[in-house]
């Protein structure tokens, strides 16, 4: 069945381009996508405050997440340096909110910020691939972080500095059932919008540069151009990203902002699926929950083994690095890919084979 992993209904013709590049493929995904921004509308209506917060980090990590899916998943640079990119973001937004800028207006502005950093960092890794590309997008890494620890002026050194709380209209988003709805906002503009960069010429053009750059070179397309592209797109979003997450927490530190943070966001691209927009999202829920499950499976175990509960910190740890070897190995294409398997079983069932 890997030939029709997601199959259109009977009667489903596409006589045009523009109605084969629609952004979603038939009625019934339109209204599911809708019902569920609905949904998560409306779970401050149901649910407490530790949900919530998990709804809040995983559409602030999600969108950071999607910005490096563009530049790994659609354009095949690898990148060891986003967490850095991340909490760029939240320090610039921190920052321009502290000189009196609307934190609404500061979050984008962050953005533009932690875009022209990355492209910046994106010049000389565009004319770099494989090992060489990612030592020099670690080296980004390390050297934002100890721009961090340094900048007393812009990120109050070693000390870190204050976010300020997010409001609308004078209405503070001092909660998490109203902070949910900014993170929302930025949660459908985001993947709306690297949604339809997939539909557009540049869009094809990156995917061109992946795929086989030297055919993507023969046909004109501007490697360099179209790379440094992807690290400012990539950039970008996690500078909104980490604006959001500074914001939330209200105050903003260079101890969490490591190299361990960026491997997260390789993994949770890795889980959720190479290129996908949705992807992203299914990997940054599996990534932040991972770690909370196996501590509760730990603890359990622990009723029967005492001696478990003292790892239980590094059953956490190694349970991601086991989860990026196993999706490696058993399901390289990601949670999506299974996703839309399951889905096109259910459509062709009972001849799913």
């Amino acid at each position: 069945m890997a030939h029709v992993p997601n199959p259109r209904p009977t009667g489903d013709f596409r006589a045009t381009y523009a109605a084969d590049r629609t952004l979603f493929r038939t009625r019934n995904e339109t209204m599911a996508v809708l019902a569920g921004v609905v949904l998560v509308a409306l779970c401050p209506l149901v649910f407490g405050g530790y949900v919530l917060s998990q709804l809040i980090l995983i559409g602030i990590y999600g969108i950071a997440a999607l910005g490096l899916n563009v530049l790994t998943g659609m354009t095949g640079q690898i990148s060891l340096g986003h967490g850095a990119f991340f909490g760029f973001g939240a320090f610039a937004s921190a920052w321009i909110s502290g000189n009196g800028v609307p934190v609404l207006i500061a979050i984008p502005l962050a953005g533009l910020m932690t875009m022209a950093v990355g492209m910046i960092f994106g010049i000389p890794a565009a004319r770099l691939k494989g090992l060489y590309l990612a030592i020099a997008t670690l080296a980004s890494q390390y050297i934002l972080q100890d721009f961090f620890a340094r900048a007393d002026w812009f990120t109050g050194g070693t000390s870190g500095s204050l976010a300020e709380t997010a409001s609308v209209f004078g209405f503070q988003l001092n909660s998490d059932a109203r902070y949910l709805y900014l993170v929302l906002f930025w949660v459908v503009i985001a993947f709306v919008a690297v949604a339809n960069l997939a539909r557009t010429r540049d869009g094809r053009a990156l995917v061109a540069v992946r795929d086989h750059y030297l055919s993507a070179e023969i046909m004109g397309i501007n490697l360099t151009r179209y790379r440094i592209l992807s690290f400012g797109i990539s950039s970008f979003f996690a500078g909104i990203g980490g604006a959001l997450y500074g914001h939330y927490l209200g105050f903003v530190s260079a101890e969490g902002f490591t190299i361990l943070l960026s491997i997260e966001f390789l993994a949770m691209i890795i889980i959720g699926g190479l290129g996908s927009v949705s992807g992203s999202l299914l990997g940054a829920a599996f990534i932040l929950l991972l770690p909370q499950a196996m501590e509760v499976f730990a603890n359990g175990v622990a009723t029967v083994v005492p001696a478990i509960a003292q790892g239980t910190a590094y059953i956490k740890q190694m349970s991601v690095g086991a989860a990026i070897i196993l999706f490696l190995v058993l399901e390289p294409e990601g949670l999506v890919h299974r996703w839309r398997m399951t889905r096109a079983s259910w459509k062709l069932f009972p001849f799913s084979h």
